[in-house]
């Protein structure tokens, strides 16, 4: 959610900024601005609408001091005035900022009412500029810190005065990354704005702050001490977040679940004991997820219970921290976040540690608040992720269940077995990726005004994500639903022009899955089955098949998944949707 990138250095920081600003539209956002040093003026540049019209705005501007910003409404409509950067009162500061100022109402309200503060916006962000306009004293990095002690919430913020030669950023709850280089300076809310110009990055850990001058920074925390601060390499390159000739990063990001999912787990698939999670025999575990990270923890309930015979819970973060959970010290907490930012995910995980419940994490990004609020767990190593609807994430991170599941699993046999068959897979995706026909289907059914996917046992939590890629990308109806449970009301939605899409794995529950085939048909809905095997009987009762390659039961919701994403991101670019950036999502929650 919201998007901040700033230089300071010797070069026009403008198009290195608008640069930073392209690359984080993934975000999520619905206007830009920026605003930089002019000759001991603050000028500021904003548009409601997209980057490419910033640009336009500023062709001619100059100046190695700029901060910008991509905003994602949450406190004022998407419009000019609410856009940042915002300006403090006389107009010598200027942030940006993502998060929500919680007491931002009476804090204003006070300024107002004692002090006689004006504000411009409807916003909680430019509560900052005008506490640091309160507070200055002719000290900038002290009236910095003195407004961090007024604010309540979660914050990244980035703050320009007209009379120094600084830039001041701090965060708490909302990640900033700082870009370090001979003679320069990046910030950004991740590496990407900055990943062409330098691979050296510090990130801001909680409470922390950086004090930016020529040729110098320094860290520290909240009470203005030094803090230490590691350089660490990026570990990706700038073509990870290029499309390298894909229409959509989304579209490449499907192609590349055969190179993600192993490198999800090479390196660990010969060393399963070696994997970071420091366990004494939990008594249950607790999987703690949002949206689509969610259905993956979903999977881990399946196959866990089933082959390690540990209780495992699986909770939407968002419910979890306000319900007053029963937890234990002898349970084993785990977070499943993409971003390693969700801040419901985040918070669940805060709480849980003050429980002295252990803790781990499944995220994939390194540096990330709950990575280093775990300090345990494993990476997914899937790459950047641009496209807001999650794919490749979405596979890796049952990947990464698998070898948490191997982790636990007593059985010597049973673990050689699954890691020959996990060791398959990457080329089972390959060839089904190099071989599949899914927009001829999609063509069929673009206008189609409601969708259901059908799923039973481990493939469930798979129909369930394949309505929602649907509904983020191509703002269709879609639902999922359990196939067993479907006489409990969707029915009731089946007629002839419903495609029904049906994931048909052969298990335990595959006659069960086909009873269900029959009673969408006698209901003249339409099928479209995704199977690993093709008899008679399905050919009848099917109007489309989709056949993916045979692997294990355990393995199978990645297989399943890959041809639902394509069928969505078919559906969504034949019906002309912005497929990367969908309306109203942002790519990291980072606020509630």
């Amino acid at each position: 959610m919201c998007g901040i990138t700033a230089y300071f250095g010797e070069k026009n920081g403008i198009p290195i900024v608008l640069e930073g600003l392209k690359r984080l539209e993934y975000r999520g956002y619905d206007s830009a601005g920026i605003a930089f040093l002019n000759n001991n003026t603050i000028e500021i540049i904003k548009t409601k609408g997209k980057i490419q019209e910033l640009k336009s705005l500023v062709s001619d501007k100059n100046s190695n001091i700029v901060i910008g910003h991509t905003r994602w409404a949450t406190h004022g409509e998407p419009n000019y005035i609410n856009a940042h950067p915002h300006l403090s009162m006389d107009k010598s500061i200027a942030i940006i900022h993502n998060g929500i100022i919680e007491n931002h109402s009476e804090l204003k309200r006070e300024l107002k009412e004692k002090y006689n503060f004006k504000f411009e916006s409807d916003t909680d962000s430019e509560i900052i500029a005008q506490l640091i306009q309160y507070f200055y004293q002719g000290d900038f990095e002290d009236a910095f810190r003195k407004m961090l002690t007024k604010i309540e919430g979660a914050f990244g913020i980035v703050a320009i005065h007209k009379d120094h030669k600084q830039m001041i950023c701090a965060r708490k709850g909302s990640p900033l990354v700082l870009g370090v280089n001979s003679n320069e300076i990046f910030i950004g809310s991740d590496p990407s704005p900055f990943i062409e110009h330098t691979k050296d990055a510090i990130y801001l850990n909680e409470k922390q702050m950086a004090i930016i001058e020529k040729n110098s920074y320094k860290i520290k925390d909240f009470n203005g001490f030094n803090t230490q601060s590691e350089i660490e390499t990026i570990p990706f390159g700038i073509e990870s977040i290029q499309k390298q000739g894909f229409e959509h990063f989304m579209l490449k990001e499907i192609y590349e679940q055969a190179e993600t999912i192993q490198n999800c787990f090479r390196g660990k698939v010969n060393h399963i004991e070696n994997i970071s999670i420091k366990i004494n025999n939990p008594n249950r575990i607790i999987l703690i997820a949002c949206g689509t990270s969610y259905y993956a923890a979903l999977v881990g309930k399946y196959l866990i219970e089933k082959t390690s015979h540990i209780p495992v819970i699986v909770e939407q973060a968002s419910e979890f921290r306000y319900r007053q959970p029963m937890l234990f010290t002898s349970d084993l907490i785990i977070a499943l976040s993409q971003s390693g930012e969700t801040a419901d995910t985040l918070e669940a995980i805060k709480l849980s540690k003050k429980l002295g419940c252990n803790i781990a994490g499944i995220v994939n990004v390194t540096g990330s608040s709950i990575a280093k609020e775990c300090n345990q767990g494993i990476y997914l190593h899937a790459g950047p992720e641009i496209g807001v609807a999650s794919t490749k994430a979405f596979t890796s991170q049952i990947v990464a269940l698998n070898l948490l599941n191997l982790f636990l699993n007593k059985n010597p046999y049973y673990k050689l077995e699954m890691i020959e068959e996990l060791k398959k897979l990457p080329d089972k995706v390959k060839e089904f990726l190099e071989h599949q026909e899914i927009l001829k289907i999609a063509e069929e059914f673009k206008d189609s005004k409601y969708f259901l996917f059908l799923g039973r046992d481990i493939n469930y939590p798979v129909a369930l994500e394949g309505a929602l890629k649907l509904k983020e990308i191509s703002y269709n109806p879609a639902e999922g639903h359990p196939a067993g449970e479907m006489k409990h009301g969707p029915i009731a939605l089946i007629d002839s022009t419903t495609p029904v899409i049906v994931i048909l794995t052969k298990d335990n529950v595959y006659e069960k899955v086909i009873s269900n085939m029959h009673e969408v048909k006698a209901r003249k809905g339409k099928i479209i089955c995704i199977c690993d095997e093709i008899n008679n009987e399905i050919k009848e009762l099917s109007t489309h098949i989709i056949q993916v390659p045979k692997t294990s039961w355990e393995f199978s919701p990645i297989i399943n998944a890959i041809p639902i994403q394509l069928f969505a991101y078919y559906i969504a670019k034949l019906n002309n949707r912005e497929i990367d950036q969908p309306r109203n999502l942002a790519k990291a929650v980072t606020v509630e």
